[in-house]
C-alpha cells in the first residue's frame, strides 16, 4: 500500500514538472512583433513585370497592404509608370520617357522581357493603377521627375477615386517633397534617401541630417534603403522621437525582414509581397 502510494506522488510531481517546463518554455520562448506593413515594390515584381497592371493586381491577390509604383511626367503632360529614363530595358526601344506622348509610350509593349507570358503589358497611368486599388489598399507614388510633374499630380490626386489617406508622395527630390506638402498637406509624403560609406563604418546621411532634412520639407516621415549597418534601435528611436514614420526598402531577405520587423518599422517593400508575409508570419510565431 505504501509502495503504490509513493509511486502516485512521484507519477504526480513528474507530472506537475512536466506541465511547469512546457508553461514556462511558452512564456519565455514565444515573441509576437507587430507585423510591419507589406509594400509591393513595383506591384508584385518578382513574377511580372514591374510597373505594369499585371503587377499591381497580382500585388492586390498576394495580399499586399500596399503597391509602389515609379511615375514619370509625358510631354503632354500625363502622369505614366515607368521606372527607367528611358524604355530600353523594359521595350528595347531606346527612348526618353518623358520626352514621348502618351500614345507614343503606350504603343510600346512592356511584358514580354519578363516573359513571353506576359506579353501585351502597357504603360499605364496613375489613374489606371488608382483603378486597381480595393477599398482598404494603398498606394506609394514614387516621383521620378523633377518639380515640373508637381502641378499634374495635384490634379490627378484632386480628381483620384481614392481617400487622401490611400495616396502617399514618396520621392528623392526634397524639393518634390516640399511642394507636395506646401499644396496638399493633408497628403502623406515620405522622403527616400539612400545611404552611402565615406569611411569605414561612417555613413551618410546621419540620422540627425535625415531628421533635419525630413521636418525642413514638411515630410511624415522617411523611406530609407534598409542598411542593417545604419539601421538599428538607436537609429529608430531617433526617428521615432522626431515624430516621424519609418519605411524600408527593398527587402527580398527573410532574415534581414524579420531583423527590421523586431526594431518596429512601419513597412518593408519587396518585390515578393505574398511570400514575405508569409515568412514574418512563421518567424514571428
Amino acid at each position: 500500500m505504501m509502495r503504490r502510494e509513493r509511486q502516485r506522488l512521484r507519477s504526480a510531481r513528474t507530472l506537475g514538472l512536466l506541465v511547469a517546463v512546457v508553461f514556462l518554455g511558452s512564456c519565455t520562448t514565444a515573441q509576437h512583433y507587430p507585423l510591419p506593413l507589406i509594400v509591393a515594390h513595383r506591384g508584385a515584381s518578382h513574377i511580372a513585370p514591374e510597373n505594369t497592371l499585371a503587377a499591381f493586381r497580382l500585388a492586390w491577390e498576394l495580399d499586399a497592404d500596399l503597391i509602389e509604383g515609379d511615375f514619370y511626367l509625358t510631354s503632354d503632360g500625363v502622369i505614366v509608370a515607368h521606372h527607367d529614363d528611358t524604355t530600353k530595358r523594359t521595350a528595347n526601344v531606346d527612348r526618353l520617357v518623358q520626352e514621348q506622348t502618351l500614345q507614343e509610350l503606350t504603343s510600346l509593349e512592356v511584358g514580354s522581357w519578363k516573359d513571353p507570358k506576359w506579353a501585351g503589358q502597357k504603360i499605364p497611368t496613375l489613374n489606371q493603377v488608382f483603378e486597381t486599388v480595393p477599398p482598404r489598399g494603398k498606394v506609394l507614388i514614387e516621383i521620378k521627375s523633377d518639380t515640373r510633374i508637381v502641378e499634374p499630380l495635384i490634379d490627378v490626386l484632386r480628381d483620384s477615386p481614392l481617400v487622401g489617406e490611400q495616396m502617399i508622395i514618396i520621392c528623392f527630390d526634397a524639393q518634390v517633397i516640399a511642394h507636395i506638402k506646401q499644396r496638399l498637406p493633408a497628403i502623406g509624403a515620405f522622403w527616400l534617401c539612400d545611404f552611402q560609406e565615406r569611411g569605414i563604418g561612417r555613413w551618410e546621411p546621419t540620422v540627425d541630417q535625415i531628421i533635419e532634412t525630413a521636418k525642413r520639407i514638411g515630410a511624415d516621415g522617411v523611406d530609407l534603403n534598409a542598411n542593417l549597418n545604419v539601421i538599428d534601435a538607436k537609429f529608430i528611436a531617433k526617428i521615432r522621437q522626431a515624430g516621424l514614420e519609418i519605411h524600408v526598402w527593398t527587402v527580398n531577405d527573410p532574415v534581414t525582414a524579420k531583423r527590421l520587423m523586431k526594431l518596429g518599422v512601419d513597412s518593408i517593400t519587396t518585390d515578393r509581397p505574398g511570400w514575405l508575409r508569409s515568412q514574418l508570419d512563421r518567424r514571428r510565431r
